[in-house]
């Protein structure tokens, strides 16, 4: 008997048919009956799918360089974002993505709610949908917490917040949802299982439901049909990637522009922060709550949400209503319209709120610094270690808790809130000690300015006496008066002018030289080196050393002694720690950390 011959054997893709039926099961994906031809109104829910699997794709990346813990994820965030190779991008997409899913739901739920798809036998589907809409945005709103940033934490302590307000169970479920009585280091485990495990699972159960659903009843073709009917392929899978490819092009587009996605400063239970707001698509609820202050809040946040989510349930049987149709059509475009509504109105007062736009500034500033800090390295207690021993940050806050009721900086509070001028009633610390501030001070009329003793008992003392009586007028006094302004102010060692004070040492020690003088000069009233008596003492004036003597306590012989205005001794009352008062002298000097630049930078 002859030998089979080998060209009689099945090839690999027979033999992988044969063994899985893979043939059969893409002809019945790619081959469904389209009614009408392909349209462009059916892109929607191919598109949601795409996106889908790219978000658990790079969900998935993400995931591997991920920490989830109130230490390390804002760490390992900014590890992503700013050391990981392509990590920005990462972000960026999966971020973006997010969003677009967010527009894409709607876009698909309006596709259907005109159709008609909701209707007879197609009811489950749509409610499978409208399963998937919620789940989606319970998966946006669980990824919000993850970077640990300060947005994001104050962002989810006010929804968390809302489950709460429930009645009956609204404090157990806050409580297991929170992981405890405060937000912390199970909270966001918590929504990181839910974000990274649990709703993602859901949704793909759904979406094998939705799926499964959809091709048992087939698509619900606009009537009239414009055409003849077509294959799934190749027709309507052109028109899927085309919009696949077009709503990525937008996403690409936006991570491109805003380098990844956006991460503030770590979040801080103990700071509070005004800058937090929800997700775009979650203003309109945030404005709504506004319209119901106090004990009507409740109706903002649980009561018009439920009810219209439940008459969104209850479209399918309202549309076996004669006019039920209609009613749907006009309940979900009003709902549209006031959802764009109040997402305005969020946006307009935001952008018309004063203080919401300096807490906008600050926010960035803190978050931009984050970065800055932490390239020099995390110690193990974290970013935010850094964030509180920092003169740049911790330093304006500090002034604007405890000096800004009397003192002004460059006008402002310390935080860039500006306030009444007639509130002020002690110097501008804005660039205290420095050559341009001293000129100021020692001059018989803008001493008495708001800018300086204008508003102290100082104002009718011997300086601004002795000032007003020694007004400069020939050439060899203004150049006196010159070099002791000079003399003053390096006695502050500002490292902002250190190489001014090294190149005018010899005007400087004329001034120095004038300041010694008891007869006519600064130590005929003053302390000054090994010359004087009196106080508030000159010797290093201004200097870090002084300023941290001066912010303790005032009172002491050294400084303004039982004249003292008003000034609290900080140090000695203990109302400031000592590395409180030194980071806001540090930050008043503007002397803090940064980073050493390179030879071949400079």
């Amino acid at each position: 008997m002859a030998e089979p011959s080998n060209n009689s054997r099945p090839g690999l893709g027979a033999w992988l048919d044969n063994r899985t039926g893979y043939k059969g099961l893409l002809h019945e994906v790619l081959f469904e009956n389209v009614p009408g031809g392909a349209r462009w109104r059916y892109v929607w829910g191919s598109t949601l799918s795409f996106f889908f699997v790219v978000q658990v794709i790079t969900g998935l990346f993400l995931w591997m360089s991920y920490s989830p813990s109130s230490q390390t994820a804002w760490e390992s965030v900014y590890y992503i974002q700013h050391q990981m190779l392509g990590g920005w991008f990462l972000r960026g997409l999966h971020h973006f993505v997010a969003q677009a899913m967010t527009v894409l739901l709607v876009l698909h739920l309006m596709q259907v709610i005109i159709d008609g798809a909701y209707k007879a036998p197609r009811e489950v589907n749509y409610w499978f949908g409208v399963v998937l809409l919620v789940l989606v945005l319970a998966l946006s709103l669980t990824g919000y917490l993850l970077p640990w940033d300060q947005n994001g934490y104050w962002s989810t302590a006010v929804s968390t917040n809302i489950v709460g307000m429930s009645p009956g169970l609204g404090q157990p479920m806050q409580t297991v949802v929170v992981g405890g009585a405060s937000y912390g280091h199970h909270t966001l485990t918590r929504f990181f299982a839910l974000h990274a495990g649990i709703i993602p699972g859901l949704i793909i159960v759904f979406i094998v439901g939705h799926v499964y659903l959809f091709r048992k009843h087939g698509l619900t073709p606009k009537q009239p049909l414009k055409g003849p009917d077509q294959g799934f392929w190749p027709e309507q899978v052109l028109r899927d990637a085309v919009a696949c490819l077009a709503v990525l092009v937008v996403v690409l587009f936006f991570v491109v522009r805003e380098g990844g996605a956006p991460l503030g400063a770590p979040a801080d239970p103990a700071e509070q922060f005004s800058a937090a707001r929800p997700e775009w698509y979650f203003l309109f609820l945030y404005q709504l709550l506004k319209y119901f202050p106090g004990k009507t809040e409740i109706i903002g946040a649980i009561v018009l949400p439920t009810l219209c989510m439940a008459v969104l349930v209850a479209i399918p049987v309202l549309g076996r209503w004669k006019l039920g149709h209609r009613f749907n059509l006009g309940f979900v475009g009003a709902l549209l319209f006031g959802a764009a509504l109040l997402t305005w109105q969020a946006v307009a007062e935001d952008r018309n709120d004063a203080e919401y736009q300096v807490a906008k500034v600050v926010s960035k500033r803190d978050a931009e610094r984050a970065v800055v800090l932490a390239n020099g390295g995390v110690p193990i207690t974290g970013a935010l270690t850094l964030m509180r021993d920092d003169p740049y940050t911790q330093g304006p806050r500090i002034f604007s808790r405890n000096c800004a009721s009397c003192h002004r900086f460059d006008g402002h509070d310390g935080m860039g809130n500006a306030l009444p001028a007639d509130s002020i009633s002690a110097s501008d610390l804005s660039g205290f000690g420095s050559r341009e501030w001293v000129q100021r001070f020692l001059n018989a009329d803008s001493i008495l300015s708001r800018k300086h003793w204008g508003g102290t008992i100082h104002a009718e003392g011997d300086m601004a006496l002795w000032l007003a009586d020694h007004i400069p007028e020939s050439d060899e006094e203004k150049v006196t008066r010159r070099n002791v302004v000079l003399a003053l102010s390096s006695q502050a060692k500002l490292a902002a002018q250190a190489e001014l004070d090294r190149t005018d040492s010899v005007q400087i020690a004329l001034g120095i030289q004038y300041m010694r003088n008891t007869s006519s000069g600064c130590a005929e009233c003053h302390k000054f080196q090994d010359v004087g008596t009196d106080s508030p003492e000159l010797t290093d004036w201004g200097s870090r050393e002084w300023m941290i003597a001066f912010v303790n306590d005032p009172t002491h012989p050294r400084f303004f002694g039982r004249d003292n205005d008003r000034m609290p001794s900080y140090g000695t009352e203990k109302s400031l720690s000592q590395r409180e008062i030194e980071m806001v002298v540090d930050w008043i000097r503007k002397e803090w950390y940064r980073p050493k630049v390179k030879a071949e930078q400079r």
